[in-house]
């Protein structure tokens, strides 16, 4: 790949400064070749660990969503009844919904749904779609309906048709990759991520796969085949396994069940063989890639813009440089983190809030050391990535601006 194009010395000619660089071909060697094992290690653990989809297909009949003949047809409200007031008002038609259905072969009938208060706060008003549940009679009965859900598809794709459109006018070429970078995360994570996990596979071992799997992809889709991208990327990587390295013994050290909502209730008594403590290490993987590749892009940037603007400046210097603007976006990163985690979790914290517990009951439920593990693991993967990604950068950086652009 030319890897030893800048070999030599180079008299900086610009920048106000001079002095002559020697580039040793030994660390470009040895990125390139560290990533093609990483890039080979996840292939193979892709293919070893695939899951089998006969074995997903029986999984997944085996938890049926709804009984046998139960539907969920789409209706147009018709009429809205305000909500119940007092305990005399619900014997009346408070806080109900007309609906007339929509599918062909129930167009036309009407229904009147019992909807709860929340839903008639939420603005919902006639000529609005909802999705009902079809319960079929037995013995000819008559079929019963019941409230399921709004319609949201329309305004979902609005809303992700303006997001496509603004990344496409700002970043043009470079934000279609990114989008496609992002379609292909979505894919290995519903495709590869989510059954493998299911058939009780290693969610350590699947999280390393795939994050390795979608970082190579995005990166290089995103930002182009360079050793700028390259030192990023084995950045992340690294960032990845240390993440992993402290979610699984964090979760080990302070008992963690993994087991914290009625989500996880439900997965356990549905998939048998599914590890919660593995779970709980992949989604700590998976949470953390995105500030994770942001972190080492701009790190990498960063350094080869310092090299660009003053040439002539010893690496020691360089890093020292680099450095300076990774500690700044360790700072803001962190905040990131925590928000982030804080509001996802803030419906758990009104709770244990509401319930007065002291701090030092409060911080060690479940709920809460969950998201401590969490944010503290993605955070040190992050910290040790930016001296990592810069150091990188810093060897590998080209010492002029003729150097072979497939390479800078």
């Amino acid at each position: 790949m030319g890897a030893g194009h800048s070999h030599g010395s180079h008299r900086a000619g610009h920048g106000g400064s001079s002095g002559d660089l020697h580039v040793p071909r030994g660390p470009r060697l040895t990125l390139l070749g560290s990533l093609a094992v990483a890039g080979i290690a996840a292939l193979i653990g892709l293919l070893l660990l695939w899951p089998d989809g006969a074995e997903v297909d029986r999984i997944a009949d085996d938890a049926p969503f709804a009984a046998p003949g139960v539907t969920f047809p789409t209706a147009t409200v018709t009429s809205i009844h305000a909500p119940c007031t007092t305990a005399e008002d619900s014997d009346s038609d408070c806080g109900q919904i007309e609906v007339a259905l929509d599918d062909s072969d129930s167009k036309g009938v009407e229904a009147t749904i019992q909807v709860s208060p929340q839903v008639l706060d939420s603005g919902i008003s006639a000529g609005d779609q909802v999705r009902l549940q079809r319960i079929p009679g037995r013995d000819g009965a008559d079929a019963t309906y019941s409230y399921f859900g709004t319609e949201r598809g329309k305004p979902l794709l609005v809303l992700l048709l303006v997001f496509v459109v603004l990344v496409l006018a700002v970043a043009r070429w470079r934000g279609f990759f990114a989008l496609v970078g992002l379609a292909f995360s979505g894919l290995v994570l519903w495709r590869f991520v989510l059954p493998a996990l299911l058939v009780g596979e290693s969610g350590v071992a699947v999280a390393l796969t795939s994050a390795a799997v979608i970082m190579f992809v995005v990166l290089y889709t995103t930002h182009g085949f360079s050793l700028r991208t390259s030192a990023a990327l084995a950045g992340t990587l690294v960032g990845v396994a240390v993440t992993a390295g402290i979610g699984i013994l964090a979760t080990s050290a302070v008992r963690l069940t993994g087991v914290a909502d009625e989500q996880a209730g439900i997965l356990s008594s549905l998939v048998g063989d599914l590890s919660f403590h593995d779970l709980f290490a992949c989604a700590a993987i998976i949470a953390g890639l995105g500030v994770l590749n942001d972190v080492t892009i701009t790190q990498s940037s960063a350094v080869w813009e310092i090299r660009s603007a003053s040439p002539g400046m010893g690496r020691a210097q360089l890093f020292a440089s680099g450095m300076r603007i990774g500690r700044d976006h360790i700072a803001s990163t962190i905040y990131t983190i925590v928000f982030a985690y804080a509001g996802t979790a803030l419906a758990v914290l009104l709770i244990l809030r509401l319930y007065g517990l002291p701090w030092d009951v409060l911080l060690t439920t479940e709920d809460i050391t969950q998201e401590i593990v969490r944010t503290l693991a993605s955070s040190i993967g992050l910290v040790l990535a930016v001296p990592l990604t810069t150091g990188i950068a810093t060897l590998v950086v080209a010492t002029s601006r003729e150097s072979n652009p497939l390479l800078d």
